[in-house]
């Protein structure tokens, strides 16, 4: 018989568990759109068993996928054990569209799908296959709770699911799963009494390492105080009031788009910035002509988005769910110049970089964590659901740039799809796949009645920044860059 086992979740995997509420399920979403024709069976239909077992036949190698929540005693922290009931015919869902199959009633399936909760008593993940896409395509919706992934987390789930060659057709053979037993109890309580022992030790080593080399210790110091003040002070300036920044409820909008890549990385090149330097750019100007049309006063408006941080060492630091920090750029939606916007995004990304924020905000998450306080993971949950810090979350995740098949079937686009906190409307996430960029905006579903006007107002912010670069010539506006980037500080590191 197996023996006893669990896990127990980190501080940044736990606090996403205490931010779900009734208005805002915790889940992370992409949205694949494939060529239907390699997965179509000799009468036409999607051959629904043969996914259900390709996707079943990744499951050996994400152990959360067959695990669910449960709760240590007394603390009650949150720990994983294995699901003893686990089927995925609960977990992968088929349904279809209606004729004609449009792009407008998938966004309008997905924003369903993605307003319901996930059942904490299994495993916290669905997959829906969507069919009857018109121009012969299939959709897949991976909804995936936040405590088990961030961003370049899910891509690494993406990436186990799809293959980079399209001979690869076969169904692996799937190992017959044994849970393993609860770990009862008592055996809970002991383990959390020795941690609580432990802790003492551990500081004690801390402190031995820190003595034998002072120098590096208190230099180590003022860096990470440094650090924390440049976090906290951009985490604590209020936001502005908002059309998007009011109570939200439980129901969800999404948009779905695609832009060349080639366009934004000639952005980029040519004004000396990043994809995310760009990407930001377009969202300050599609929010502005948002607000703009919408009679909102602009002049002074301090729009914040928090942006996400990948904090991951390299593709072999991939075993913790989330290893996420966040700088807070304030975007200039007052500026009417495109250049100008671009530049003062470019000099906040820039000083954030350089001022080293991002370790900030993971020295908080890394206190906690050495304490393995509960109240302390809440405190900070509460602090920030109270303080609504930001506007908006904007995220760029850098994809593969070469397409990715599905037992042969091509995806043709992939479009990530965000949370919504509390009193945060609207999210707005940007992945990078096969030479497109892959945009997916979700929006509360009063709050963001017309999220279609904001995708198109992206398309006019890019075609706006493109005339203003061009009309640059020889004489950039911009002055190029002084420093030297670590990619793992850099959202959009394309």
């Amino acid at each position: 018989m197996a023996r006893a086992g669990y896990e127990i979740l980190s501080t940044q995997d736990s606090s996403f568990v205490h931010f779900e509420h009734r208005a805002t399920p915790m889940h992370v979403a992409a949205v694949g759109i494939f060529e239907r024709a390699e997965l179509a069976r000799p009468d036409g239909r999607l051959d629904i068993e043969r996914i259900v077992a390709h996707i079943e036949s990744t499951l050996d190698e994400m152990p959360h996928y067959r695990q669910r929540l449960a709760w240590t005693p007394i603390t009650r922290r949150p720990i994983w054990v294995d699901d003893d009931h686990f089927n995925v015919h609960y977990h992968v869902r088929h349904t279809a569209l209606p004729p004609p199959g449009s792009d407008a009633q998938l966004e309008s399936l997905v924003g369903r799908v993605l307003s319901q909760h996930l059942d904490r008593k299994k495993p916290l993940w669905e997959t829906w296959i969507i069919d009857s896409l018109e121009g012969g395509r299939f959709a897949l919706i991976n909804k995936v709770h936040h405590c088990m992934v961030d961003g370049v987390g899910g891509m690494s789930v993406i990436a186990k699911q799809l293959s980079p060659s399209p001979d690869a057709r076969e169904v692996s053979r799937t190992a017959e799963f044994e849970a393993r037993p609860h770990p009862g109890t008592l055996r809970l309580v002991v383990d959390g009494i020795g941690r609580r022992l432990a802790l003492p030790f551990r500081a004690l080593r801390t402190a031995a390492e820190m003595v034998r080399d002072p120098v590096a210790t208190v230099s180590a110091l003022t860096e990470s105080q440094r650090a924390v003040a440049e976090a906290l002070t951009g985490a604590l300036l209020p936001p502005a009031a908002t059309p998007f920044n009011d109570r939200i409820g439980p129901h969800r909008r999404v948009a779905l788009r695609t832009t060349e890549l080639s366009r934004v990385k000639a952005l980029k090149n040519r004004l000396d910035g990043t994809v995310n330097d760009v990407v930001l750019t377009l969202v300050a100007g599609a929010i502005r002509s948002y607000f703009a049309g919408r009679g909102v006063p602009l002049v002074d408006l301090s729009y914040k988005v928090c942006v996400p941080v990948n904090r991951r060492a390299g593709p072999q630091d991939l075993e913790a769910a989330n290893k996420v920090s966040a700088l807070f750029v304030s975007l200039p939606v007052a500026e009417a110049d495109p250049l100008e916007r671009f530049r003062k995004v470019r000099a906040q990304t820039l000083r954030l970089k350089q001022t080293n924020a991002a370790r900030g905000i993971e020295l908080l998450t890394e206190l906690a964590d050495s304490t393995g306080s509960v109240a302390l993971t809440r405190l900070g949950v509460d602090l920030a659901t109270r303080l609504h810090p930001y506007n908006l979350i904007v995220s760029t995740v850098p994809g593969p740039n070469a397409p990715l098949y599905m037992l042969g079937a091509r995806m043709l686009a992939l479009h990530p799809q965000l949370p919504l906190f509390a009193r945060q409307g609207l999210g707005v996430a940007a992945l990078s796949y096969d030479g497109k960029l892959c945009w997916g905006l979700i929006g509360d579903w009063e709050l963001a009645p017309d999220l279609d006007q904001l995708a198109r107002d992206l398309d006019t912010a890019l075609a706006e920044l493109e005339v203003a670069a061009r009309l640059t010539h020889a004489h950039p506006v911009l002055a190029p860059r002084r420093t030297s980037l670590n990619s793992s500080y850099e959202p959009g590191a394309l």
